[in-house]
């Protein structure tokens, strides 16, 4: 690999705990324009898929005891899966993503960002501004210029709504989050106790990717949990998503998301679905989770419970601000953690706060998230024992503001056509962005459509 094309790849797989010789296995190429920003958005992109393929073609290779293939990173394609949520279709309809009142809003001393694309994030957000459940977006611009920024900031996350006061780098930084956050990798992986664990079995040479035979529980929501386990399912593993049936999710999402895996529905409070999510996870292999800090733990779905009831577990743990500090149970998403840390300025205008070209926290954590799975498990493979991967939206959003290169990146000629395909799917015709993990000898493209959000069985494919 040449050093001087993606610094932010020799970082990441550092934060991996992978062998550094690896890195020459990596081309990178392709056009490139897609992702124009002032911060290094493009960068982001490049390393955080780079070390996600590299970390695959890692996997396959001690599965399969062969030499680790090459790598190669394509711009082009980058560029299109970070827009997967803004190019998807369906019978050739659009989805927008951000509901009237998810937004930027002045604020009586400066700006608020809310995130209201859910009913009951709708309602919260209303209720915490003393308006009635039926009210438009003008009267909450009306309620907020009246109002302190933080004073809406923390008012509506009391009652479990989702908003920010808009911060610049500095005030970020002096803020008790943020220079937590400061002091944290980009991620974390480590083995949990001393109990040997199970070995993550060999794959005969052949054509198989190297998830093969893995079961993945995905116990995530939009955007980075989905994204990781979409690329896990595009190399081979058994994806099995777990909704809670109370919770509203959107089908569009589940259609750019979705690629590759099977969902379902089960509430946890219940006890008939309660044993047959109990029944998963005895013969689950990796558990991904992205709800909020700790709010799991109820079910036994803590690192250490679950390293006790099933030791040899791979387990992902992501979180919007990190599981540490003020804000670790808080909620959160892309668009505000963009807003909070600084980047919302950074990229905005005198008219007011802006936002990076595609939703490059989620993306590029997701990948990142999958890449530290891939690590896991090859770890797991040489030596056994329970896996712990944490990342946070923030983690990756301090790396992007002061761990990579500095320097706007202008767009170019670009074109995602090359890199979008078409198939037909349960709910009709879906045009979806192909993934950009490749390597030679790798998959190209997911051998299943999404379906139904929820309408899968309770079950793995194979016993």
């Amino acid at each position: 690999m040449d050093p001087t094309l993606s610094t932010g790849t020799e970082s990441a797989w550092a934060a991996l705990g992978a062998d550094a010789a690896l890195l020459d296995r990596v081309a990178f190429g392709g056009p490139s324009g897609g992702l124009p920003s002032r911060l290094p958005v493009m960068e982001l992109a490049r390393a955080t898929v780079a070390v996600c393929a590299l970390a695959a073609a890692e996997l396959g290779a001690v599965r399969t005891d062969r030499p680790v293939a090459r790598v190669r990173v394509d711009d082009g394609a980058v560029a299109t899966a970070f827009r997967s949520d803004r190019l998807a279709r369906l019978d050739g309809r659009p989805w927008d993503g951000f509901a009237p009142l998810s937004r930027f809003w002045r604020a009586a001393d400066g700006w608020v960002r809310t995130h209201a694309n859910y009913p009951h994030h709708r309602a919260r957000l209303l209720a915490a501004l003393g308006l009635p459940d039926g009210a438009g977006p003008d009267a909450v611009a009306a309620v907020l210029a009246e109002r302190p920024a933080a004073a809406v900031e923390d008012a509506v996350c009391a009652v479990g709504g989702l908003a920010v006061a808009v911060r610049g780098p500095a005030e970020w930084a002096a803020h008790e989050q943020g220079a937590l956050v400061a002091r944290q990798p980009l991620l974390t992986l480590e083995r949990l106790g001393d109990a040997p664990g199970r070995v993550c079995p060999t794959l005969l040479p052949g054509e198989a990717p190297p998830c093969s035979g893995l079961r993945v529980l995905d116990l995530t929501r939009v955007l980075a949990g989905p994204v990781a386990t979409r690329t896990l399912a595009l190399l081979g593993a058994d994806v099995l998503r777990v909704d809670a049936p109370q919770l509203p999710e959107a089908q569009e999402a589940h259609n750019d998301t979705g690629m590759g895996k099977r969902s379902t529905a089960l509430d946890l409070g219940r006890g008939a679905d309660r044993r047959a999510f109990e029944e998963l996870l005895a013969a689950a292999d990796v558990v991904v989770t992205g709800y909020r800090p700790g709010a799991l733990d109820r079910f036994g779905l803590s690192p250490e419970a679950l390293d006790e009831r099933r030791p040899g577990l791979v387990v992902a743990q992501l979180s919007a601000w990190g599981r540490y500090g003020p804000w670790g149970g808080r909620r959160g998403f892309d668009s505000l953690v963009q807003a909070a840390t600084g980047i919302a300025l950074l990229e905005g205008s005198p008219e007011g706060p802006g936002a990076l070209p595609v939703q490059a926290l989620d993306h590029g954590t997701g990948y990142l998230l999958a890449a530290a799975v891939l690590r896991a498990l090859t770890e797991q493979h040489r030596a056994g024992g329970t896996r712990l991967a944490r990342l946070a939206l923030t983690q990756t959003a301090h790396w992007l503001t002061h761990g990579l290169a500095k320097g706007p990146e202008t767009g170019g000629v670009y074109d995602p056509e090359p890199w979008l395909a078409e198939r037909d799917s349960p709910m009709g015709r879906l045009r979806y962005a192909l993934s950009p993990v490749s390597y030679e000898g790798g998959p190209v493209d997911w051998t299943r459509a999404p379906g139904p959000l929820g309408a899968d069985r309770a079950e793995w494919l194979s016993s």
